[in-house]
């Protein structure tokens, strides 16, 4: 018996869809390690910090006017929905662009790229 695993996603910012080429989505727990000097030469431990999800987007622009204001994003919701029925869409609240730049390349179309953070992750 076969398993069938998420291919794409759908993702929708603030309730209208996107889009979008690439998702890339980075959970930073904030630990480090903590290096001190002794015998062994190795880290003896670690420090909790400031966790924060990095969330960076690839969308087509649209020719029909109806372009996002991808720098003037602050305080938005992302959800990415998956396309196999029974799969749990994950939200990130509180998303801002801290980037935005636009790519071309000769075989494909041209993307805006959009790099920001979210506050929080939620499993709907």
């Amino acid at each position: 018996m076969s398993v069938e695993y998420v291919g794409s996603v759908t993702l929708y910012v603030d309730g209208r869809e996107i889009e979008c080429t690439k998702i890339d989505v980075k959970d930073s727990t904030g630990r480090k390690q903590v290096k001190t000097m002794n015998r062994t030469y190795r880290v003896k431990g670690f420090t909790r910090g400031v966790g924060e999800y990095s969330v960076t987007v690839s969308a087509v622009i649209p020719t029909d006017g109806t372009a996002i204001d991808w720098g003037g994003i602050s305080d938005a919701k992302i959800t990415l929905v998956p396309d196999v029925a029974g799969a749990k869409s994950e939200s990130y609240l509180g998303f801002c662009a801290t980037e935005v730049g636009a790519s071309y390349t000769v075989d494909n179309e041209a993307v805006i790229d959009i790099t920001g953070f979210a506050i929080r992750r939620v499993i709907e």
